[in-house]
C-alpha cells in the first residue's frame, strides 16, 4: 500500500471516529450532598468522582480536528446548585485578557463558554462564561443562536466563578444556583455546548462539533448533560433590587436647572415555579446604562439601536422577535420611556412603573406578558400611555415555534393636545420561525394587522423569510409587504406602504492550504415598490461582495454597489440646515465601491479600516470609516473611532464635509471597579457630548455609579445640557 494511500485511509479513520464522538456525546453529571469551595483549584477529593466531558473539537482554523490544547470540564451537583470544574490547557500564560470588566466581548480574547439548553429545545438557552483572570460573563441566547441578535450580554444573574493560572494551564471552578436557571421539576438531561478561545495557538474549539459555516454558539449542535438524580423544584427566590439617586442638571436649551433633586425606586424579580420570571419595576431610573454609539445617517429613515435597560432583557425574544427585525418589527422595546414632544424633539418619557411575565409554560409553551404606564407631560404635549403586550409562542416540531401576540398602546385619558387617532393603537400578529435540526434550513412567515380609530381597513404587514445554509452555499429569499396605514407605535416600522424583496446567493471556499481560511463571492439584489404608486419600483441596492477570512483572524471586504432611488418627498442627503433639497418625483441611479479591513483583534494594536468612494445621488460620495483599539491589558482599553463622509452635491443642492469622532477609555482597577469615558463629536447632529462613568461593585450585581453628561452645540460651540448623577443600587436576594 502506498505512503498516499495510507494517509488517505489514516484521514478517513480519524473523520469518522471525530464523527462517532460527536454524535449523541454526552456525560453524567453527578450529585453530591456537600458544597465546594469556589477558589480555583479543584482540590477536593469529590472532583475525582466527577466524569468528563473532554474530547474538544477545533472550530477554527478547521473543523475537522481534535483541538491541539485539551479543555476538561467536570460537574457535579446538590439540591441547590450546579458546580462545574474546568482545566484549559495552554502552551504558555500569555493570555490575551483585554478588561476586568463583567460581560467581557469574547472575540479576540481568551475565555471558555458553557451553552446550557435547559428546555431541550434548540431554541432558547443561558450561556456562562469565564477567562482566566476569573472574570466572568453571562448571556441569554434565543432564536436558536441563528444570528448575533439572538445573543444578549445584558442579562444579569448572581453565581460565582474563580480561576488559577499555572504554566502550562489555568483551573476555573463555577457554582451557579439552580435557581438562577430556569427548568422542568424532574428533568434528567439538558442539552450542552462549550466553547473556548485559545488566542495563543490561534484555536477556537468546542465540545460537540459544529461545521464552521454556523455561528460557533448556534443551539443546534450541542451534547448532553445527564443528571444522576432527577432535578427537584427550584427554590423560588425573591430579589430586591433598590436604588437611590441623586441628579443635579442643567439644560442650557430650556434654561431648566434642577439641583440636588433625589429619586428612588427599585425592581423585584420573582421566579414563579421553575420557569417563569415575573419582573416589577417602580420609577425606573436608567441613568447607569451605557450610553448609545451615535451614527452618521445619510438615509432618509430612521436608524435602530440596541435595548440595554436591564428590565427589558430577560426573555426579550418573546417580545420582540416578531416580524421582520429590520422593516417591520410590531415591538421594539426602546420605543417605552422615549417620546416626541410638540417640538418634535426625542425626549425622555418618565416610566411609572410595570410588570414582566415571561417564561416557560411546559415544555412546549412559552409565554410573555409586559403592562408598563408611562407618566404624562402636557408641558411638551406628551401623553400618560399604558403598554401593554401579551405574546404566547408553541414549540412545533424539533426547533420551529409557532406565535401570536397582541400590543395595545392606549392613551388613559383623552388631551386637548391629542388627535383622536393616536387615542390608542393595537397591533395582533401570527408568526412561524422555521428552523431545522441541523440549521441548514431556518426562515419565518408572519401576518400582522393594527388597529387605531376611525381606520380598520389595511393596516396589514405580510412576510416571509426563508434562508438556506450550507458549507458551499448560501441562499436567502425574503419578501415583506407593509401596507400604507399599517402602525405600530411601539415598533420599529422603517418606512410603510411598501413590497420589499431581498435575494441572495452565495458560494463559499475552504482552501486546503494558504493564508486564507476561507472566502466567499455574493450577489445580493434588494428592490422595493410602491403598491401606492401602481407598483412603481422607487428603490434598489444590487451588491456584489467578495469577502475572506485570514488564518490569523483577519477579515477583508470588497463591496459594488448599484443603487437606485426615486424620491417620493424632497431630501437632503447632507442634512444641512437651510439646504436646498433634491425634489420629489425625481430618480437617481448610482455606483460605488467599498473596501473593509479588520486586522486580528488578539493584537495589542488593532483597527478597523472601510473606505468608500462612487457616485451618491447626482453627486459624489468620498468616505472613510475606522475604528483603533490599544490594548494595555488588563487594566486599560483605549478606542478611537473616525467617520469622515465627503458629500459633492451639484449647485444648488449642498454638499458637506461629515465628521464623526468617538475616543473612548475604559480602565478596570481591578474587578471591582471600572472607569469608562466616552467623547462623541458629531458634526450632522451638532453635538459634542461626554459620558464619563464610574463604577463601584461593592457585592454582587450591587453597585455605586457616578455618571457625568455634558453635551455642547458644535457649530458655535455653547452648551447643551449639563448632569450628574450619584446612584447606588443593591441587590438583595431574599
Amino acid at each position: 500500500m502506498s505512503k498516499k494511500l495510507c494517509l488517505s485511509a489514516l484521514l478517513s479513520l480519524m473523520s469518522l471516529l471525530i464523527s462517532a464522538q460527536n454524535e449523541d456525546k454526552r456525560f453524567t453529571v453527578k450529585y453530591i450532598s456537600d458544597f465546594i469551595n469556589i477558589d480555583g483549584i479543584m482540590d477536593e477529593a469529590i472532583w475525582n468522582e466527577a466524569e468528563s466531558a473532554g474530547a474538544f473539537q477545533q472550530y477554527f482554523p478547521t473543523d475537522s480536528v481534535l483541538a491541539e490544547h485539551a479543555t476538561d470540564i467536570k460537574m457535579l451537583y446538590n439540591g441547590t446548585t450546579l458546580f462545574i470544574g474546568i482545566k484549559a490547557e495552554s502552551p504558555g500564560k500569555d493570555y490575551v485578557i483585554p478588561t476586568l470588566r463583567r460581560d467581557f466581548r469574547a472575540g479576540g480574547n481568551d475565555n471558555i463558554s458553557l451553552i446550557f439548553d435547559t428546555f431541550n429545545d434548540g431554541t432558547n438557552a443561558f450561556l456562562f462564561g469565564i477567562n482566566p483572570y476569573g472574570v466572568q460573563r453571562e448571556a441569554l441566547i434565543s432564536g436558536g443562536g441563528a444570528d448575533l441578535r439572538g445573543f444578549t450580554t445584558s442579562w444579569d444573574v448572581k453565581w460565582q466563578g474563580e480561576s488559577r493560572i499555572f504554566p502550562d494551564h489555568y483551573i476555573v471552578e463555577m457554582a451557579i444556583p439552580l435557581s438562577s436557571l430556569k427548568f422542568r421539576e424532574g428533568e434528567t438531561q439538558w442539552r450542552f455546548q462549550s466553547y473556548r478561545f485559545d488566542m495563543q495557538s490561534n484555536e477556537r474549539s468546542v465540545w460537540a462539533r459544529i461545521p464552521q459555516n454556523q455561528l460557533i454558539f448556534n443551539l443546534a449542535f450541542m451534547g448532553d448533560m445527564v443528571f444522576e438524580k432527577p432535578l427537584g423544584r427550584s427554590r423560588t427566590p425573591l430579589a430586591l433590587i433598590p436604588y437611590a439617586s441623586m441628579l443635579a442638571e442643567h439644560d442650557f436649551e430650556s434654561g431648566t436647572d434642577f439641583s440636588g433633586r433625589p429619586n428612588a425606586g427599585g425592581d423585584a424579580k420573582v421566579s414563579i415555579g421553575n420557569a417563569m420570571n415575573l419582573d416589577i419595576t417602580i420609577n425606573p431610573d436608567f441613568s447607569n446604562v451605557e450610553v448609545d454609539d451615535i451614527f452618521t445617517n445619510l438615509t432618509r429613515f430612521e436608524v435602530s439601536l440596541p435595548e440595554k435597560r436591564q428590565f427589558f432583557i430577560d426573555n426579550s425574544d418573546l417580545f420582540g422577535s416578531f416580524g421582520d427585525s429590520r422593516d417591520a418589527n410590531p415591538f421594539f422595546s426602546r420605543r417605552i420611556g422615549i417620546a416626541e414632544d410638540s417640538a418634535g424633539n426625542t425626549v425622555e418619557n418618565k416610566i411609572i412603573g410595570g410588570v414582566r411575565l415571561s417564561g416557560k409554560l411546559n415544555q412546549n409553551w412559552r409565554l410573555g406578558f409586559m403592562n408598563i404606564q408611562t407618566e404624562a407631560d402636557e408641558a411638551n404635549q406628551i401623553a400618560s400611555n399604558n403598554n401593554m403586550m401579551i405574546a404566547l409562542q408553541k414549540r412545533v416540531f424539533s426547533r420551529s415555534n409557532l406565535g401570536v401576540f397582541f400590543i395595545n398602546r392606549q392613551s388613559l385619558r383623552k388631551y386637548d393636545f391629542q388627535q383622536p387617532e393616536d387615542n390608542y393603537n393595537r397591533v395582533l400578529g401570527i408568526d412561524y420561525n422555521l428552523a431545522s435540526p441541523d440549521n441548514v434550513w431556518t426562515g419565518n412567515l408572519y401576518a400582522h394587522k393594527s388597529l387605531q380609530p376611525g381606520d380598520r381597513e389595511g393596516n396589514y404587514s405580510l412576510g416571509s423569510r426563508l434562508f438556506y445554509r450550507s458549507r458551499k452555499y448560501n441562499a436567502l429569499a425574503d419578501i415583506n409587504l407593509i401596507d400604507e396605514d399599517f402602525r405600530s407605535d411601539l415598533g420599529f416600522i422603517r418606512r410603510t406602504g411598501i413590497l420589499k424583496t431581498v435575494g441572495s446567493f452565495e458560494r463559499v471556499f475552504w482552501p486546503q492550504r494558504g493564508i486564507i481560511n476561507n472566502h466567499g463571492i455574493r450577489f445580493s439584489p434588494i428592490v422595493i415598490w410602491q403598491p401606492g404608486l401602481d407598483y412603481k419600483k422607487t428603490d434598489h441596492d444590487y451588491r456584489v461582495i467578495w469577502k475572506a477570512e485570514f488564518q490569523d483572524q483577519s477579515e477583508f471586504e470588497l463591496e459594488f454597489n448599484n443603487s437606485y432611488v426615486f424620491l417620493t418627498d424632497t431630501f437632503d442627503p447632507t442634512g444641512s440646515d437651510d439646504a436646498t433639497p433634491l425634489p420629489a418625483n425625481s430618480d437617481f441611479e448610482y455606483n460605488s465601491v467599498n473596501l473593509g479591513y479588520q486586522s486580528n483583534r488578539a493584537h495589542m494594536l488593532s483597527f478597523s479600516l472601510k473606505p468608500s468612494l462612487g457616485e451618491f445621488y447626482n453627486g459624489r460620495r468620498y468616505a472613510v470609516e475606522s475604528e483603533v483599539s490599544l490594548r494595555l491589558q488588563p487594566k486599560a482599553l483605549l478606542t478611537l473611532a473616525m467617520n469622515y463622509d465627503r458629500i459633492e452635491l451639484p449647485s444648488p443642492y449642498a454638499s458637506a464635509d461629515l465628521w464623526l469622532l468617538s475616543p473612548k477609555v475604559d480602565i478596570t482597577f481591578s474587578k471591582s471597579i471600572f472607569w469608562s469615558t466616552i467623547v462623541q463629536y458629531s458634526n450632522q447632529r451638532d453635538n459634542l457630548g461626554v459620558n464619563s462613568r464610574l463604577q463601584w461593585r461593592f457585592a454582587p450585581l450591587s453597585d455605586l455609579f457616578l455618571v457625568y453628561n455634558d453635551n455642547y452645540f458644535v457649530n458655535q460651540f455653547s452648551p447643551r445640557y449639563r448632569s450628574i448623577n450619584l446612584k447606588l443600587q443593591y441587590w438583595l436576594n431574599i
